[in-house]
C-alpha cells in the first residue's frame, strides 16, 4: 500500500522536547499545542515519504491505562489512534510499562499486514530494533525521527539509528511550534487570580468558632487566615482574620478541655475514606437538600449510553468543563424545577449526595492521575466551579441572578 503510517512514543518525543526547552525531561515543564503537534507530525510524515498518511499512532502511558485529559482530545482527532500502558510509579520515580512492546507489536503488524509503504518511528528505545529489523523485512521503509538533543548529542539508540532507512532531526524551530517551555523565575511568583466562580468558593464564609477557655492560644502570625475574596475586576482582598480550630487544637481540646461551641448555623463535618460524614450532635443538611435527586437517579438506560459517547468523542477533561457538563445534564433532567430554585440558594455549597457524584463523575475524566488516588484541591474547585457556572446561567436566563 503506497501511504506511510507514523507510530510516536510520547514518553520520548515530549521528555526530549523538555530536555531542550526546560533543562529537564519532565513533562510538567512544557505545554503542548497536541492540534499543532499532531498537525506538524503529519505534515512531515508526507513530505519526507512522498505518501499520504494512513494514521497516527500515538503511544504513551497512564496510571491503569486510564485515558488522561490530552489523551482524550487526542484520541477524537483525525487520523489518530491512542494506545497506552500502564504508568507506575517506582522509587518515587513514574515508569512507563508495556509501552515498548504495543509499539513492537503495532509496528511487527503493520509490516506483516502490508499496510504501508513507509513507516516512521519517533522513539530512541533500541528495544524497538527487532521490530524494525522485520518491517524492513517485509519490505516497508522505516523512517527514523529523533527530537535534537539538549547537549548536541544522540538521545536514541545507536544500533536503532544504524538500522534505519531514513532518518531526519526534528530541531528546536519545529518543536517550538507546538511545545513551549513554562516560565519560570528564581523568585516565587505571584500566585494566580482564581476565575469568579472559583474565588467565591474559596471566600465562602467559614462558621464561627472560639477555642474554648483553658485551650492555648496560638501567636497572632500563626493564626489561618480565610482565602481571599474576588473583586469585581477578579482581584483579591483580605478580609479579617476569622479564629478557625486546627486538628492540633481539636485534639488538645480531646485531652482535657471544655468542647468547642459551634454556633446553631454551623455544620461541622469530617472527612473520611468513605466520603464526608456528619459527627453526632452537629446539624445535618436542610431536608430539601437531602431530597434532591442525583444525576443517576434521573438518568435513563438509554441517556446514560448516550452519555458515555458524548463523553468519549466530545468531552475533553478540562475540570471546568466535567463540572459544566454534569450540571447540563442534571437540569435538563429535573422534573420537578423547584430543585433548581432551592439549590440556587445553597451557592456555593453543593448537597453532599450531588457533590459526590459529581468527583466520582470527574475521576472518570482521569483526574486522579498523579494524586494517589484522590483529585487535586484546584481540580476540585475547578469542577465545582463550571457546575455553578451553568446553574447560574441557567437560572439567570429563567429567573435572574443567583448570585451576587
Amino acid at each position: 500500500m503506497d501511504r506511510c503510517i507514523v507510530l510516536v512514543d510520547a514518553g520520548y518525543l515530549l521528555g526530549a522536547a523538555a530536555s531542550l526547552l526546560a533543562g529537564e525531561p519532565s513533562r510538567s515543564r512544557i505545554t503542548v499545542d497536541h492540534t499543532a503537534l499532531i498537525q506538524g507530525l503529519r505534515e512531515r510524515a508526507e513530505s519526507d515519504t512522498q505518501q499520504p498518511l494512513l494514521r497516527i499512532y500515538w503511544f504513551d502511558g497512564a496510571p491503569d491505562r486510564v485515558p488522561q485529559p490530552e489523551h482524550r482530545r487526542l484520541r477524537v482527532m483525525p487520523r489518530v489512534t491512542v494506545r497506552l500502558g500502564a504508568l507506575t510509579r517506582s522509587d518515587g520515580r513514574w515508569a512507563q510499562k508495556g509501552v515498548d512492546a504495543a509499539m513492537h507489536a503495532e509496528l511487527t503488524e503493520l509490516a506483516r499486514n502490508r499496510a504501508c509503504s513507509d513507516i516512521v518511528l519517533v522513539t530512541g528505545d533500541g528495544d524497538l530494533l527487532p521490530g524494525m529489523m522485520a518491517a524492513k523485512e517485509h519490505g516497508v521503509a522505516v523512517h527514523l525521527w529523533a527530537v535534537q538533543a539538549a547537549d548536541g548529542d544522540y538521545n536514541q539508540s545507536e544500533d536503532l539509528v544504524a538500522e534505519a532507512d531514513e532518518r531526519r532531526v526534528l530541531d528546536r524551530a519545529w518543536i517550538t511550534r507546538a511545545v513551549r517551555a513554562k516560565e519560570t523565575s528564581g523568585a516565587c511568583p505571584p500566585p494566580p487570580v482564581p476565575r469568579p466562580e472559583i474565588a467565591a468558593i474559596l471566600s465562602a464564609p467559614l462558621p464561627d468558632s472560639s477555642l474554648a477557655a483553658g485551650a492555648p492560644e496560638r501567636p497572632a502570625e500563626e493564626r489561618p487566615h480565610p482565602a481571599p475574596a474576588a473583586t469585581q475586576n477578579g482581584s483579591a482582598e483580605r478580609g479579617p482574620a476569622r479564629s478557625v480550630p486546627t486538628p492540633k487544637d481539636l485534639a488538645e481540646l480531646r485531652a482535657g478541655a471544655p468542647p468547642v461551641q459551634q454556633p446553631a448555623t454551623a455544620t461541622l463535618r469530617w472527612s473520611s475514606d468513605k466520603g464526608w460524614v456528619d459527627r453526632p450532635g452537629v446539624p445535618a443538611e436542610p431536608p430539601e437538600a437531602a431530597a434532591m435527586p442525583t444525576l443517576a437517579q434521573l438518568t435513563t438506560a438509554e441517556q446514560r449510553w448516550a452519555d458515555r459517547e458524548e463523553d468519549i468523542t466530545t468531552v475533553g477533561g478540562d475540570p471546568f468543563e466535567v463540572g459544566q457538563v454534569f450540571a447540563r445534564r442534571w437540569m435538563s433532567r429535573l422534573g420537578d424545577q423547584i430543585h433548581l430554585q432551592r439549590l440556587s440558594g445553597m451557592y456555593p455549597r453543593i448537597p453532599h449526595r450531588i457533590d459526590g457524584e459529581l468527583l466520582r463523575y470527574a475521576a472518570r475524566f482521569g483526574l486522579l492521575a498523579h494524586k494517589d488516588d484522590q483529585i487535586d484541591e484546584h481540580d476540585r474547585y475547578a469542577i465545582r466551579a463550571g457546575f455553578w457556572r451553568e446553574i447560574g446561567v441557567r437560572t439567570a436566563a429563567e429567573h435572574g441572578p443567583a448570585t451576587e
